[in-house]
């Protein structure tokens, strides 16, 4: 009989290790589980958030060479004095036009360099009416300018301009009871394409974009043409009716802070001087009189929504909002609440009254609280009418100019050495 010789024990050094190999397998398998769970909402790669409204990175300085197309009854004195008071704080130089073209540059001649100041050379930016002449700007500002513009709805513009050049516009003059209606019902009884303001009566964004307002609608190579060359030369255009989201595109291409789009509505007209349009009728024949403006409007109308879904409709939304209340802000500081609009002839300060195209029309503008120095000069900026602030700017740079030129002249020649001065000989 033999005995069954017994296996040797396992060792413990193995029983250890087999306990960790499985708790290692229990461990993976329940991992495994809940990742399947919740596959749905996992990924390997962190989501996006829905939008980001951080500044572009790396940030970039800010840009400040700049051309602005400003165009008629389209709230451009708006953007022109946000863009004066930019200057202003950066010590930029502004072209500004000769005397002989008054506050405009010989508008409505086609612009020429020979129309700007010779004390406003060479500048960063431009900001006054002209009729826009591709060549002869290039001529005058930086390779690095940036063009901006801003068109309105032709309906709305066309009645503004109806009734503010209503005693300018010979075509207007001509309409008996100044009746917008009755020009409509037959505007080549007075409209006269060859006469000084005619611009002012037919398709006026098309002219002063350098476009031709008489050419024919019907033709199917011209418009198209003319937009492209819009789209080729302008970064930005801005619209009316959209302001605020038009200034948060502005900021965005030219990297500027909050406080450097920050405004107050300039030269609007009392209700008294503004004309119905509600008629579906009449807003049909604007646009059929003004179709060349009207198809422009719309192409950049859809151009400019691109560009806000591009840059992210809620961040957008934001800015906007943080815009507002920045202007609120600086309302209180400036006016201790809501500016009151005031008739020109209540407005005690003279620097802040606005220019009166004629006496049917009734351009308001603001007063500030108090009377007297010291004024705050932010606040003065903020409201100071298009005439005065360019005269304003004009006499500044004209002095910083001249001074500049006596410091050269009381100067001698680089490299030249003025001779000692010895004293003359005694005569013995």
């Amino acid at each position: 009989m033999t005995c069954a010789v017994p296996s040797p024990l396992p060792s413990l050094k193995t029983m250890l290790s087999r306990k960790k190999a499985v708790l290692l397998l229990l461990v993976a398998f329940s991992t495994g589980t809940l990742l399947l769970r919740h596959s749905a909402h996992l990924s390997w790669f962190p989501k996006p958030p829905l939008f980001s409204c951080l500044p572009p990175q790396p940030p970039r300085p800010k840009h400040t060479a700049v051309a602005f197309l400003k165009t008629h009854k389209t709230a451009s004195t708006t953007v022109q004095n946000l863009l004066f008071r930019f200057a202003e704080r950066h010590n930029l130089t502004v072209a500004l036009p000769h005397h002989p073209c008054d506050h405009q540059f010989c508008y409505p001649r086609n612009f020429s360099g020979r129309f700007v100041h010779p004390y406003t050379l060479p500048p960063r930016l431009i900001a006054s009416h002209l009729r826009f002449d591709r060549a002869e700007l290039r001529r005058l500002m930086p390779n690095d300018t940036v063009y901006v513009t801003i068109l309105r709805e032709p309906v709305a513009m066309f009645e503004s301009l109806f009734s503010y050049y209503n005693q300018y516009c010979a075509t207007f003059k001509r309409v008996p009871n100044s009746s917008m209606e009755a020009f409509l019902d037959n505007p080549l009884l007075y409209y006269r394409p060859n006469e000084k303001y005619a611009m002012y009566a037919r398709n006026t964004l098309v002219y002063d974009l350098g476009g031709d307002p008489e050419h024919s609608p019907d033709d199917p190579a011209y418009l198209p043409q003319f937009l492209r060359q819009v789209e080729s030369i302008f970064s930005l255009v801005m619209l009316a009716e959209y302001f605020d989201e038009s200034l948060v595109l502005l900021r965005r291409l030219l990297a500027w802070e909050l406080d450097d789009v920050l405004y107050v509505k300039m030269n609007m007209r009392s209700l008294e001087s503004k004309l119905n349009i509600s008629s579906p009728r009449l807003a049909s024949q604007v646009r059929a009189w003004n179709a060349l403006d009207a198809r422009l409007y719309d192409h950049f109308n859809a151009t400019f929504w691109r560009k806000l879904d591009q840059a992210g409709p809620e961040c957008v939304e934001r800015e906007v909002q943080a815009l507002r209340r920045a202007c609120e802000r600086l309302e209180r500081r400036c006016f201790g609440g809501r500016p009151q609009l005031r008739p020109a002839t209540q407005i005690k300060n003279k620097e802040l009254r606005p220019w009166q195209p004629s006496a049917k029309v009734g351009i308001v503008g603001y007063d500030l609280p108090g009377s007297g120095p010291p004024l705050d000069e932010e606040c003065l900026k903020l409201v100071m009418p298009e005439v005065q602030y360019s005269r304003y700017l004009l006499r500044k740079q004209s002095l910083r100019n001249r001074r500049r030129a006596a410091l050269h002249r009381s100067l001698p020649p680089r490299g030249l050495l003025r001779p000692p001065r010895h004293s003359a000989p005694k005569v013995t």
